[in-house]
């Protein structure tokens, strides 16, 4: 089974298309991820996440009911407790 989290898009590396990266945050959590599936993909965005790859870009609406589930389970507070 593969598991995708949706990101907001806070930066984007414009450099070179076919390796373009971002910054996306996880309920506040930083990470640098691959956006070279998603080229249509801007700052503010959300997007989906798997194995460091951006794979979709989903409505901020979506991205909120996933965060809502994980809060629920309280999986995104204990990632929000581990992050520097």
């Amino acid at each position: 089974m593969c598991l995708a989290i949706p990101g907001e898009i806070v930066s984007v590396d414009e450099n070179e298309s076919f390796l373009r990266q971002g910054q996306v945050s996880f309920g506040g959590i930083l990470k640098t991820v691959s956006l070279a599936l998603v080229p249509e993909a801007r700052v503010g965005q959300y997007v989906l996440i798997h194995a460091g790859v951006a794979i979709h870009i989903v409505d901020e609406v979506e991205a909120q009911k996933v965060f809502e589930c994980l809060r629920e389970l309280g999986e995104l507070e204990a990632s929000e407790r581990r992050s520097p």
